[in-house]
Formats: structure tokens, C-alpha cells, sequence
């Protein structure tokens, strides 16, 4: 059993980062649970506290600096010093690329990597002073390349990148880094993408199902049991790795 911590999971409110809020308070530690709008926390927050857990809900925009400061020190404040970070928030512009705009391109960049920059370097002061980190990035399979996603998969091949980095800068410190990169998970955001190719969600959900070796689609708590061992005290030793998790074989 792990020992108890504070965790921050970002993007938290619904899908991947709302099932890994509730794996990792059930594993015992104490979540604060982020996303953009700090009402839409609420079922994820009560669903833990239903459980026994502790948790806060923090509105925050990842993308700009003092929010993200401001809510780290909440944390702090409200439920100790985080030493597990989750970044998870993250937003869609899908579009071929002589159809995609410039904002397309800086609001998934803005969303993915400053936000995930900004989070890191707010939660690794309270790591270093600790001596303990466990973060983990969201990457995702669409970083190998993935039509009409052109800005989505260089932000999560960037993630790859970023992650890497800071398992050296960070390693001293008794702190870890690793990216998890799903593949195809049933949440509203493959939702929103079949919907923007026509498709009606069972039907995509079938078709992606029998191209993957285990013959379904991913589950939000698939990530979420990768991610609670990315962060257990027993992943001391998995550092600036990316794990795919896409039930199959992906480099």
C-alpha cells in the first residue's frame, strides 16, 4: 500500500481525469480535483467524498500562470503539499490542416503544453521540498500521427519530450515522470470526434473495437490503473517512460 498523499489531477471533472481522481483517492490519497469551470468538479468530488475520501474542486484555466499558482496554493493550503501530479486537461480542435486556424493551433497547444508546463513547474517546488514526486502526463497514441488532428499530435508528441526532460532534471529529487498515451477510450471527447466525421458513436466505437487486438475500445479506468501505478511508491524506479496504453502493440 502506498503511503497517503496529495494528488492533483487536472482535467478532472469528467472521463479519464475524473475516473483517475477517483481511482487515486481510492488508492487513499487526498485529490483536488481541477478543471476549468469549478462547479463542473462537483460529481467527481462527491462521488469520492461519497467513498470515504477527501477531496477539493478547483476551478482553474491551466493555460494561464496566476490561476495556476494561485490554485496550487489552495491545495497546499486546503490539503497539504501536492507531490502527485496529473496532467490530463485537455481540449480538441480537429481539422485538416489547410482548414485549421491559428487559434485551433494555439488553443490546443495553450491547453496541452503550457498548461501541463505551467502545472509542473507550480508542483515541483512542493516535490523538491518533499523529496517525493510522481507526475504523469497525458500523451496519447494520435502522437504517432493521426488525420485532421495535426495540432493535437504535435502537443502530445511534445508531451513525450517534456516528460522525458523532466525524469532527468527531476530524478534527483526523488521525483518521477512518465506519460501514459491511450489509445482509443470511450469518453465525450471520441464522442465529439465521430461526430465531427458522421459517424454515430456505436458505429465508431465497433469499428475502432475490431481493429484493436483485444477487441474493445479503452475505458477511462484502463488509464486510470496505469496512472495509479505511475504513482505509487512502488513505480520509484519507472522514470521518463511513455506507456502506451491501446490495447495492442504501439510504439
Amino acid at each position: 500500500m502506498s503511503t497517503q498523499r496529495v494528488a492533483i489531477v487536472t482535467g478532472a471533472a469528467r472521463g479519464i481525469g475524473a475516473a483517475t481522481a477517483k481511482r487515486l483517492a481510492a488508492d487513499g490519497h487526498a485529490v483536488a480535483v481541477l478543471d476549468l469551470d469549478e462547479g463542473s468538479c462537483a460529481a467527481t468530488v462527491d462521488a469520492i467524498t461519497a467513498a470515504g475520501g477527501r477531496a477539493i474542486a478547483v476551478g482553474v484555466d491551466v493555460a494561464k500562470a496566476d490561476q495556476v499558482e494561485a490554485a496550487v496554493q489552495r491545495v497546499a493550503d486546503d490539503l497539504g503539499a501536492p507531490t502527485i501530479l496529473v496532467n490530463n486537461a485537455g481540449v480538441i480542435r480537429d481539422n485538416l490542416i489547410f482548414k485549421m486556424t491559428e487559434d485551433d493551433w494555439d488553443t490546443v497547444m495553450s491547453v496541452h503544453l503550457k498548461g501541463s508546463f505551467l502545472m509542473t513547474k507550480a508542483v515541483q517546488a512542493h516535490m523538491t521540498a518533499e523529496k517525493y514526486g510522481r507526475i504523469v502526463n497525458l500523451s496519447s497514441s494520435s502522437a504517432q500521427g493521426n488525420r485532421g488532428q495535426a495540432n493535437y499530435s504535435a502537443a502530445k508528441a511534445g508531451l513525450q519530450g517534456f516528460t522525458k526532460t523532466l525524469a532527468i532534471e527531476l530524478g534527483r529529487f526523488n521525483v518521477t515522470a512518465n506519460a501514459v498515451a491511450p489509445g482509443f477510450i470511450q469518453t465525450d471527447m471520441t464522442r465529439s470526434t465521430a461526430e465531427r466525421i458522421g459517424v454515430p458513436f456505436e458505429d465508431f466505437i465497433a469499428h475502432s473495437a475490431s481493429q484493436i487486438p483485444v477487441q474493445r475500445v479503452g475505458q477511462p479506468e484502463d488509464i486510470a490503473a496505469t496512472i495509479a501505478f505511475l504513482t505509487s511508491d512502488e513505480a520509484g524506479f519507472v522514470s521518463g517512460q511513455v506507456i502506451y496504453v491501446a490495447g495492442g502493440p504501439l510504439d
